[in-house]
């Protein structure tokens, strides 16, 4: 079953944000991930607080996520993320397909 990150993202510092997004991009390929929303407009329909920049990321299982999150690849993005941005960070499954 896929299993979604979805990331609230506020930029803190706009050269380190382009060097932690060139870095995970690449390792979220590696471990079979797919962006399917990437900081597009967001308009709050209900609820507050107002929406932060939204990034989405699709892989095909929880199990490979995690590999990825846990990853010695991705542990090289985080480090510059820590200074480049603030962020939110879920991790979902996905619905199982209908029958």
């Amino acid at each position: 079953m896929t299993a979604y990150v979805i990331s609230e993202v506020e930029m803190r510092d706009p050269d380190g944000f382009e060097i932690y997004r060139a870095l995970a991009a690449k390792t979220i390929a590696q471990y079979g991930g797919r962006d399917i929303v990437r900081g597009g407009r967001a308009e709050l329909a209900e609820g507050n607080p107002p929406p932060k920049a939204i990034v989405i990321v699709e892989f095909p299982s929880m199990a490979r996520l995690k590999e990825w999150y846990a990853s010695p690849e991705y542990a090289e993005a985080l480090k510059v993320r820590a200074g480049a941005l603030e962020r939110r960070l879920l991790f979902v499954e996905g619905a199982a397909p209908a029958t």
